[in-house]
């Protein structure tokens, strides 16, 4: 797989010896180097390397993650988008019957890719049918009949006819009456990556006499940085264009393809990963970079930075309780648990909100929840209603009974989580108390807000 060689280079930073800032320095020479090699553009190389740069320069890490996870989060975020970041391609057809018409390139894997893409379909329990609409290679009628025949898909094609708009079309039609849910046309290619003009023609002729939902663009990845042309006329020529990139596996020049193709806006829905009939995946540049990198090493450092984002959130509520502008329910006790069990005890979300440090030290007896109390109280949670998560007060022996039977606990043990709830509210009016106090010492500002 292209840039493979980035894994060694990320385990390499993350247990090094060397100094943080060289390792920096030494990382990015590396990728700088991989990218150049993989045939990416050497100018998105440069930006991609800068925004890197003034990312580190611009923000610091969350106090909970280490700098040099911080660096290779970053590293992931930038490379994501060099690929086309967030854009989730949809592989489930939003109407049935859907008609897919295939366009590209001799050599590029085009008809070997209808038959990939038939089997996709037909594994997710799709009734596919494939149209061989290529009338100028004489054996890819043959070839996806063999591959039709391997899968179990019907294939439609006219062995002695040149009439290439009208099997699409009949072919197309055949299957519509049979009840087909997806269908896929393999068009005719053209020799060279010089003929795109006629190549649009054609796919503009067939477009008209078949209406398919989608037209998709297959693209050898050995085609490097010059994808971006064909992509570009491609996306401009038609509004419900997708991409497939093919022979990834075997080129050194599939990342200049990806990020050129990604560049053009167009939307890469799959890459063709091998030869068999099963390597076509669906394309997300989130997880095509976190497997360059190193699946489990980026994966481990990306849920903990998710685990921060909801930390966040529970200290935000913590803090609107606290000032007043929220109020204390259940809900909130549930997820600053789970929350809690990741990040640490509940005192550490006291002391990091802004103010609330300076106002004394909470008893660590009142925050302090062991990992066997709080499943056990988490259970007990799951099992009261929205009412009841809403509105504690409500909850008396005849609801603790009905809660504490539903979570496989005891009434005793419910209760002691009611009491718990209520000595939280107590601690915190008496932090809003004191608040107060320190506010108007202050003359209404705690230290460390505003200016």
């Amino acid at each position: 797989m292209v840039l493979d060689n980035l894994k060694d280079s990320v385990r390499k930073f993350l247990t090094g010896s060397s100094s943080y800032d060289k390792a920096v320095d030494d990382f990015i020479k590396e990728l700088q180097k991989a990218l150049i090699s993989s045939d990416v553009q050497v100018k998105l190389v440069l930006s991609l390397t800068n925004k890197i740069k003034e990312r580190l320069k611009n923000e610091k890490p969350p106090s909970s993650i280490e700098r040099r996870e911080w660096f290779i989060k970053i590293v992931y975020d930038e490379l994501s988008n060099l690929f086309g970041g967030d854009k989730e391609p949809k592989v489930t057809p939003e109407k049935i019957p859907y008609v897919i018409m295939l366009v590209g390139v001799q050599g590029t894997g085009k008809t070997t890719t209808a038959g990939k893409l038939a089997y996709f379909y037909k594994k997710k329990g799709f009734k596919v049918g494939l149209v061989g609409a290529d009338v100028y290679r004489p054996a890819a009628l043959e070839q996806l009949k063999q591959i039709g025949d391997q899968i179990q898909v019907p294939v439609y094609g006219e062995p002695n006819s040149n009439d290439a708009v009208g099997i699409a079309k009949r072919g197309v039609e055949k299957f519509l009456g049979e009840k087909a849910e997806i269908i896929i046309v393999d068009t005719a290619g053209r020799h060279g990556y010089g003929e795109e003009v006629k190549l649009l023609e054609e796919m503009k002729n067939i477009y008209d006499a078949i209406n398919p939902d989608e037209v998709t663009l297959v693209i050898d990845a050995s085609l490097g940085q010059k994808a971006y042309d064909l992509a570009s006329r491609f996306n401009q020529a038609t509004k419900i264009g997708t991409i497939i990139i093919t022979k990834m596996d075997g080129t050194a020049k599939g990342g200049g393809a990806l990020s050129a193709v990604a560049a053009t806006g167009a939307t890469i829905k799959f890459i063709g990963t091998g030869e068999k009939i099963d390597e076509l995946e669906v394309f997300n540049p989130r997880r095509f970079v976190a497997r360059i990198l190193g699946m489990g090493d980026v994966e481990a450092i990306i849920e903990k930075f998710q685990e921060v984002e909801n930390y966040d959130k529970v200290q935000k509520k913590m803090e609107e309780v606290i000032t007043g502008k929220g109020k204390l329910t259940f809900r909130d006790l549930y997820n600053q648990m789970i929350a809690l069990r990741k990040m640490g005890p509940l005192s550490k979300i006291f002391q990091l909100m802004p103010g609330i440090g300076m106002l004394g030290q909470i008893p660590e007896d009142q925050l302090k929840i062991g990992e066997e109390k709080m499943k056990k109280w988490l259970a007990i949670m799951n099992s009261m209603t929205y009412e009841e998560l809403d509105n504690p007060s409500i909850i008396d022996k005849s609801r603790m009974r009905r809660i504490a039977l539903g979570s496989g606990t005891r009434p005793e043990d419910v209760k002691e989580l009611v009491d718990h709830f209520n000595l939280m509210q107590k601690t915190i009016k008496m932090l809003k108390r004191r608040k107060k106090d320190v506010e108007k010492l202050f003359g209404g500002q705690l230290p460390g807000q505003g200016i």
